[in-house]
């Protein structure tokens, strides 16, 4: 499968809608930002291999890891990877389920939920 930029832009908004309240209301101060593939030296950086289908990535400070005096210094990014999504599924429905996943875990990351929690909420 492989869509225009502004395809898989409409994929990504309504995957968005799909995610629960209790979820979706901390993207209100988070940038969700479409590349097509991760870079050679994110993956590097995060200690996998160049050919690694990584879907999305969280990019920030963690509620755990905020303090009241020292706020970020850059707003909380979600990078998600459009070819490596696209690799993975056959229908648009597909695409939009895997990526509504990935935004949901990266949330995750974001907000120290956990597996079992997500699990919970039917996301494996």
């Amino acid at each position: 499968m492989r869509l225009s930029k502004h395809e898989f832009d409409r994929v990504v908004q309504r995957a968005i809608r799909r995610i629960p309240k209790e979820i979706r209301r901390h993207l209100d101060n988070m940038v969700i930002s479409v590349r097509e593939r991760p870079s050679p030296e994110l993956l590097q950086v995060m200690g996998l291999p160049p050919d690694y289908p990584l879907l999305g990535v969280y990019q920030g400070s963690s509620l755990m890891e905020r303090s009241p005096t020292y706020p970020p210094l850059y707003p909380d990014t979600i990078l998600i990877f459009q070819e490596p999504l696209e690799e993975m599924c056959w229908t648009l429905e597909e695409l939009e389920e895997e990526v509504e996943i990935t935004v949901v875990h990266e949330v995750a990351h974001f907000l120290g939920i956990t597996e079992e929690r997500l699990i919970e909420l039917g996301y494996e």
